[in-house]
C-alpha cells in the first residue's frame, strides 16, 4: 500500500497521472442574470471574461464559510459551478434560494458529465497528442477553459489543479467517458502515465496547503482565518454576501486565529487527525487534516492556530513547534504559505 501510494504521488510530481473525479457536484447556471447571481454569492469576481475558471468562497452574512468551489464562465449567460460531493445539496439549495425572481436557472448536471483529471508536468505533452487544440502555455494559460476535441468526443477542458502541478480537468459527456479515458491511457503510455487515487490526492493537496471544505475548514471559520483572503474581491461592483463583515474583520487588525501548515521534521511519525499542536510547549491547536508529504519528506497537516496574539510569519518563526503523537512530542515547522511551490511556478509553467 505505502509503495503504491508513493508511486502515484511521485508520478503526479514528476510525470503524469489520470484521476477520476466524476463524483464532484456540477451545476449549469444559465440566464441573463446568471452572472449577477453568482457574483453576489461569490467572494471572488466570477462574472469575468468567458472561458475563465475562478476559485471562490460563498459566505453567510457573518462572513463564515458556506461553500468552497469553482465557477467557470462559459459564455456571457452560461456558467459551470463545481463543488465537492459532500456539499452537493447545500450548494444547490443555496444557489436556488438566492435567485429569487431573477432570470437564472440551475440544472444539476453531476451525472451528465464524467470528470477526468490529467495532472503532472507531462500532462500538456499527453493532452497535445489527443487534441487539435493548441494547449501551449501561451494559447492555453492557467485558468483557461475551452471546448476541445478528443477522439470522437467533445470535452470542456479547464486548466486548473488541486494537486499543485500543471494540469487539466476534462468534463466529458458521460456516454463518451470510456472512449476518452481509453484514448488518454493509450496516449499516455509513452509518457509513463499512471492512474492515481484519492490517497494520492490527499497527500498532494496537503503538501500544497489546499483546503478541503468539511474536513479542514467548515462553516465555523471565517474566510480570512482560513487563509483564503486571496479569493476576496472587496472592491468588486455590487459586493457579495458577507462583504461588510469581511471588511470589518480585515480593518480590525492582525488575526489571532489562522490556518497554519505543519510539517514534521522526523520522517517516521504519521499524522491523521486531532493531534495536539504546541508552540513553546503550549497547546495552540490541533491537526484538522493530515497526510504524508512524500515530496516534503515528512508528515504534513493543517491546523487552526488560536494564539491569543497576532499569528504572523514572525510568530511562527520565533516559536518552537511540536506535535503530540501517541504521547510523544515530535518537532515540526509551521508556515502560513505553502511549503511546496509557494510561488505557484509549477502550476503556471
Amino acid at each position: 500500500f505505502w509503495a503504491q501510494w508513493r508511486t502515484e504521488h511521485e508520478a503526479a510530481r514528476n510525470g503524469v497521472i489520470l484521476m477520476d473525479m466524476s463524483f464532484m457536484s456540477k451545476f449549469r447556471v444559465q440566464g441573463r442574470d446568471a452572472g449577477v447571481v453568482l457574483d453576489q454569492l461569490s467572494t471572488n469576481a466570477v462574472d469575468d471574461a468567458p472561458g475563465t475558471i475562478t476559485y471562490t468562497q460563498w459566505l453567510n452574512e457573518a462572513a463564515t464559510l458556506e461553500a468552497d468551489l469553482t465557477v467557470t464562465k462559459l459564455t456571457h449567460d452560461s456558467f459551470l459551478v463545481v463543488a465537492t460531493d459532500t456539499a452537493h445539496r447545500h450548494v444547490e439549495t443555496r444557489l436556488r434560494r438566492h435567485i429569487g425572481d431573477r432570470h437564472a436557472f440551475v440544472t444539476d448536471v453531476t451525472s451528465a458529465y464524467a470528470l477526468l483529471n490529467l495532472q503532472g508536468p507531462k500532462s500538456r505533452d499527453v493532452l497535445q497528442l489527443l487534441t487539435s487544440t493548441d494547449v501551449s502555455n501561451e494559447a492555453f494559460p492557467f485558468r483557461a477553459a475551452r471546448d476541445i476535441d478528443i477522439g470522437f468526443a467533445r470535452a470542456l477542458c479547464v486548466r486548473i489543479t488541486y494537486l499543485g502541478e500543471l494540469g487539466y480537468e476534462l468534463y466529458i459527456p458521460a456516454e463518451q467517458a470510456v472512449h476518452v479515458h481509453d484514448r488518454i491511457v493509450d496516449a499516455g503510455a509513452t509518457h509513463g502515465l499512471l492512474h492515481a487515487g484519492l490517497k494520492a490526492l490527499s497527500s498532494l493537496r496537503m503538501e500544497k496547503g489546499y483546503r478541503d471544505y468539511g474536513h479542514d475548514i467548515d462553516n465555523t471559520d471565517g474566510v480570512l482565518e482560513a487563509g483564503l483572503g486571496f479569493t476576496v474581491a472587496l472592491d468588486k461592483p455590487g459586493g457579495f454576501i458577507g462583504r461588510d463583515a469581511v471588511a470589518a474583520r480585515r480593518a480590525a487588525g492582525p488575526l489571532t486565529r489562522r490556518i497554519v501548515q505543519i510539517l514534521l521534521t522526523d520522517p517516521e511519525p504519521l499524522l491523521f487527525h486531532a493531534e495536539v499542536v504546541r508552540r513553546n510547549g503550549v497547546a495552540v491547536g490541533y491537526v484538522r487534516a493530515g497526510s504524508y508529504g512524500h515530496t516534503l519528506g515528512g508528515a504534513v497537516g493543517l491546523t487552526m492556530v488560536e494564539a491569543g496574539e497576532p499569528v504572523t510569519a514572525a510568530y511562527l518563526a520565533d516559536g518552537n513547534w511540536s506535535v503530540e503523537i501517541a504521547g510523544r512530542e515530535h518537532p515540526a515547522v509551521a508556515s502560513l504559505s505553502p511549503l511546496y511551490d509557494p510561488r505557484n511556478e509549477r502550476i503556471r509553467a
